[in-house]
């Protein structure tokens, strides 16, 4: 809302000073000779602020969107090594798309727009993580920086991902992908897939693994490297635990990789080519090797395991991504419901 007062300048003149105070931004001043001319400013000025095109510093008229992006790419995406080349991509992207534009100009109607480009022949997925990328970068630049004084991206809606894809493994479908792995001219590729289906472990997490993060012993694996960044650690228990106590015995000893390459041993198996075998030769339609995390995570629902318990399992921080499998555990839940009914109507 904006206000105009009347001030009585010393040499007895009059000044109008105008004001414009909206809920969430900080007050803007301004005093002119004319009434007019301040009726003028507090119009113009709330509807900048309301479009997301008013900055208090001058820095978002000096700086451009390029800018920006460079100064991100230099410094704060050597600190995210494992998303740095995917965002450095979708960053340069923006970059070619509205780099030379002040970041005063850079609108959530401009990014709007430009967002419509961006969808033409790209997964609705796709588009989020662009936007996400670019989102980062403008929070970091108002936060740290000060070049602006609000990100612009935070008007600007997101594509509906689709639901979270579900697809597993029935016994016929695990009987023979585990059988055709163990025909597989790679040795340890059905320890490998016993492993990610017996803990839901990404197949990152497991190329990554060495002899020193296995405990036997107390039946664990620790995972130092994982997608959230934090260390975990996961039970082994049963098949997989007897594979590895074989392997254990006869490893190699020029490398602590435990799936590692047989062309070189200190580097992980390059496992494209010996899964696309047994995934042909087994008959699976529409299966990915991440589905091995799906097929585990559904296993567990379906054995009675809580959404919590899956996503402690898998490594999720949050109930939302194991949210797909929650129909797995109906049946459950109905048993529960079933048992508490029981017990206080009885």
């Amino acid at each position: 809302m904006g206000t105009i007062r009347e001030r009585k300048n010393s040499d007895g003149g009059v000044s109008y000073q105008a004001q414009v105070r909206l809920k969430g931004f900080p007050p803007e001043n301004a005093t002119f000779d004319r009434k007019t001319d301040a009726k003028k400013w507090v119009q113009s000025t709330e509807a900048a602020i309301k479009e997301g095109r008013h900055f208090k510093t001058t820095e978002s008229k000096k700086r451009t969107l390029g800018q920006l992006i460079d100064r991100y790419i230099k410094e704060i995406l050597p600190t995210k090594p494992k998303s740095m080349n995917s965002q450095g991509r979708q960053l340069r992207w923006w970059k070619d798309a509205l780099g030379i534009r002040s970041l005063a100009e850079v609108t959530p109607v401009l990014l709007s727009d430009t967002r419509t480009k961006l969808q033409e022949g790209r997964e609705p997925a796709t588009v989020v993580r662009y936007m996400a990328a670019l989102s980062h970068a403008f929070t970091v630049a108002v936060n740290e920086w000060q070049w602006l004084d609000d990100n612009p991206m935070r008007k600007v809606r997101r594509p509906k991902e689709p639901r979270g894809r579900v697809r597993f493994l029935d016994d016929e479908e695990r009987a023979r992908l585990l059988e055709h792995c163990k025909a597989s001219t790679y040795p340890h590729l059905y320890t490998l897939v016993v492993l990610a289906l017996s803990t839901g472990m990404r197949q990152g997490e497991i190329l990554a693994l060495t002899w020193p993060d296995i405990d036997l012993t107390r039946g664990r694996l620790i995972l130092h490297e994982t997608k959230n960044g934090t260390r975990r650690a996961v039970p082994l228990v049963g098949h997989a635990k007897d594979l590895l106590s074989q392997m254990a015995k006869v490893r190699r000893l020029d490398t602590n990789l435990v799936f590692y390459s047989l062309a070189n041993p200190k580097q992980p198996v390059y496992l494209r080519g010996p899964w696309d075998t047994a995934v042909i030769a087994a008959e699976l339609k529409d299966f990915r090797f991440h589905d091995l995390r799906h097929t585990a995570a559904s296993y567990l629902a379906m054995n009675g395991a809580s959404l919590t318990e899956i996503a402690e399992i898998l490594g999720h921080k949050t109930l939302q991504m194991v949210q797909r499998y929650a129909h797995l555990s109906e049946q459950h839940t109905s048993k529960v419901l079933s048992s508490m009914n029981e017990r206080i109507f009885s």
